[in-house]
């Protein structure tokens, strides 16, 4: 299984064939290549135009329903003339089939671009929430009513797994048996993110004396019972287990709660029990989906109800958690939650396989993910375009990056401060700055989940062991979201406690502001205890 551009011996005959046709210039910028042009480097195709390595389909595809994403003929329509007006190219995707199927790639100049256009590529694909919903409910309402029973029926007819015990205590089973190198790796990056989770609990509370006599505090207490979700589908992440568990333990939460997807022979994943038993999991769902998060939210007979969730998933997973959210559970969630997601400002002297791989680390996490690639006019995109091919070929789940690249793109733009105000613009999950100084940018840099600075820092060691949380917001929502710490998993309650002298001091003004408000039981409140009328 391969991706990989269409050979140069093929381009040259279009090329040659095109020449021979009018020019058929887009307004999108379309820029005809003059001999060592300082402008990017990019595969050509028809009609001398640029394109860049980011494969783009103008198809509208569908991503996760996210609060008030909407799915509207109209939205696709002008996306689909975007596209169509963006700069072309052509890759070869050799997916499990013999044939190879032809998809344009797009790159945008961000300068030719309208006030409409720029706005629109800003956007992800959306999907109607109400399809998702219609096979979620069900399976929530069901789990609510009948519990385990509801939990092996969904598990058996989803994942094709007949489960004896829905959930076990964790203390109840054996250590796992890995090689020593994996259980090494994992030791590594639990310390990380425990040291760097740990540090964030020393600037928790507050204490405050606002006047005198009066005190002000601020206390954290942790959430009594979370449930984590760690996916299964297309790939385990018992990384996901380490980010969710170790801040979970560190909180003091007493219950914590493992859903992840059993294998065939309903045991759970040795790496994920590894992470469980290392990181305090008091109890393992061996179910994945949305029976998963319902059995979490509602609680069953074996299930403990929880009082948040936390974790990634599909469209299915993030409609059950939305669901439970806005229902009688009483749960709250983490974050919405959609594909995942990188954008990577680049400069002319990136390495163009260290661009590459950092790309294509995001595509194969799954068809829904989107890469952007941000550059300025001098980097050459024929090299990134070589770097993609030759890593691609490789590549085990080559299929599912060659969906995730047909909806991603490239775009050149004036400038890194230009760079830095489109990421900002996008507001990405993942941020990759991949350019000289990176470090003087970080100021510049308001919305992303995570920032990856400089050339040796690729988005890897945060998704695995730098320290920092891999669960993030995505699709924008970076914008007004933060990625999970260790505030996700505790609350805070404020303490309020006066002297006389205080209330002394403070009674007379709140007496004055409640008779404002016409509130005279808050009036008198104070002027009982002060002795006025």
């Amino acid at each position: 299984d391969v991706l990989t551009f269409a050979s140069s011996r093929r381009s040259r005959n279009r090329r040659e064939t095109a020449s021979r046709k009018p020019a058929r210039a887009s307004r999108l910028g379309a820029q005809r290549r003059t001999p060592r042009s300082p402008g990017p480097r990019v595969p050509r195709h028809r009609d001398s135009v640029r394109s860049s390595m980011i494969a783009a389909s103008a198809i509208h595809r569908v991503v996760p329903a996210l609060p008030g994403a909407r799915s509207s003929a109209a939205s696709g329509s002008r996306r689909a003339a975007l596209a169509r007006r963006a700069v072309r190219g052509h890759v070869n995707v050799r997916a499990a089939v013999a044939e190879p199927d032809q998809m344009s790639i797009r790159t945008y100049v961000y300068d030719n671009l309208n006030a409409e256009e720029r706005v629109e590529i800003l956007k992800r694909p959306r999907v109607d929430f109400t399809s998702i919903l219609g096979t979620v409910a069900p399976i929530v309402d069901a789990v609510a009513t009948r519990g385990d029973a509801a939990v092996r029926e969904y598990t058996s007819k989803f994942d094709g797994v007949d489960l004896d015990a829905v959930v076990v205590r964790v203390e109840d089973l054996p250590d796992p048996i890995l090689d020593d190198d994996v259980r090494e790796a994992f030791d590594v990056a639990y310390e990380n993110i425990k040291k760097f989770h740990e540090a964030q609990k020393d600037v928790a509370d507050v204490d405050v004396e606002t006047m005198p006599g009066v005190r002000c505090r601020r206390v954290s207490r942790p959430i009594g019972a979370v449930g984590l979700y760690v996916p299964g589908g297309t790939a385990v992440l018992p990384s996901t287990a380490l980010m969710l568990a170790v801040p979970a333990a560190i909180a003091g939460c007493k219950n914590v709660v493992l859903a992840t997807p059993p294998r065939k022979d309903g045991s759970v994943v040795p790496e994920v029990l590894y992470v469980a038993k290392k990181a305090g999991v008091t109890h393992i769902l061996k179910a994945g989906g949305a029976q998963a998060v319902a059995a979490m939210g509602h609680g069953t007979e074996t299930c403990p109800k929880v009082d948040k969730i936390f974790g990634p998933g599909n469209q299915f997973v993030t409609a059950a958690k939305m669901t439970l959210q806005n229902s009688e559970a009483m749960v709250s969630i983490d974050m919405p939650a959609g594909p995942s997601e990188v954008l990577v400002i680049a400069d002319r002297d990136a390495h163009p396989s260290h661009v590459a791989a950092d790309l294509l680390s995001q595509a194969e996490h799954g068809p829904d993910s989107q890469v952007v690639l941000v550059v300025t006019p001098d980097v050459n995109l024929d090299d990134i375009c070589a770097a993609v091919a030759k890593q691609a070929a490789a590549l085990p789940r080559s299929d599912i990056t060659a969906k995730a690249l047909g909806h991603s793109y490239a775009v050149v733009v004036s400038d890194i401060a230009a760079a830095c105000e489109f990421s900002n613009q996008y507001a990405p999950e993942h941020l990759i700055v991949n350019v000289e100084d990176a470090e003087s940018l970080l100021p510049s840099l308001d919305n992303a989940g995570s920032v990856f600075l400089g050339r040796y820092t690729p988005e890897s060691v945060g998704d695995y062991a730098s320290g920092t949380n891999h669960v993030l917001p995505t699709y924008g929502y970076s914008r007004m979201y933060s990625g999970v710490s260790l505030d996700s998993f505790v609350k805070y309650m404020t303490v309020q406690e006066l002297t006389k002298e205080g209330l002394d001091r403070l009674g007379p003004s709140v007496a004055r502001m409640a008779a404002v408000e016409g509130l005279e039981a808050h009036r008198q409140a104070v002027t009982l205890r002060l002795g006025i009328e």
